[in-house]
């Protein structure tokens, strides 16, 4: 299923999604607990190859199988070929475990992925550029972009009132009508 997507070389990095994160050793058999960062039911079942890589590090993505997948109460304990003891799965602790992104994910007009806003360039209504999406913050009410610039970091809320139009061909955010929020609330 996914096997057929991967090729032999590992892909850019910016085609590549988080779906997880490696915590911490498990075991004697080398297997992992894993944190799910997908909101896809399903998404660890099936998979077959997938790339880790170590955050803050200049490494490239290593591509491993997945030999085996155990749900667990919160998330998942997992085995990659790339290791199979406790000690060789150390250094993979806080690891990102990623798969190729798709272009048919499925799509509505007004749904975007998280993965596709990170690093949009926001701008105001005017059309003057405002800073970066850096990252999204989620919380039960809603979620929020966080916003930043050489200057001033600021928080966006994720609905129409405050989002105008986002345009991934041009990678741009553009925001509403400024009462409904302004760059004086910076932080």
């Amino acid at each position: 299923m996914l096997a057929s997507v991967l090729g032999s070389t590992p892909p850019h990095v910016d085609s590549l999604v988080t779906i997880g994160k490696i915590l911490k050793p498990f075991g004697v058999r080398g297997e992992v607990k894993v944190e799910s960062l997908s909101d896809v039911p399903g998404r660890f079942q099936g998979l077959q190859t997938v790339f880790l890589t170590l955050p803050n590090k200049a490494v490239t993505p290593e591509e491993t199988t997945v030999t085996h997948v155990r749900e667990v109460n919160p998330g998942y304990l997992m085995k990659f070929s790339a290791f199979s003891t406790p000690e060789e799965a150390t250094p993979y602790r806080g690891a990102w475990i990623q798969i190729p992104t798709n272009s048919d994910l499925p799509r509505d007009p007004d749904i975007f992925y998280q993965f596709e806003l990170i690093g949009l360039r926001v701008e105001d209504p005017d059309g003057q550029q405002m800073g970066t999406v850096e990252e999204i913050l989620e919380y039960p009410q809603q979620h929020l972009l966080v916003v930043r610039n050489q200057e001033k970091e600021f928080l966006i809320p994720v609905n129409r009132k405050a989002i105008e139009k986002i345009d991934l061909d041009m990678q741009c955010l553009r925001l509403a009508s400024k009462e409904w929020w302004g760059i004086h609330h910076a932080l």
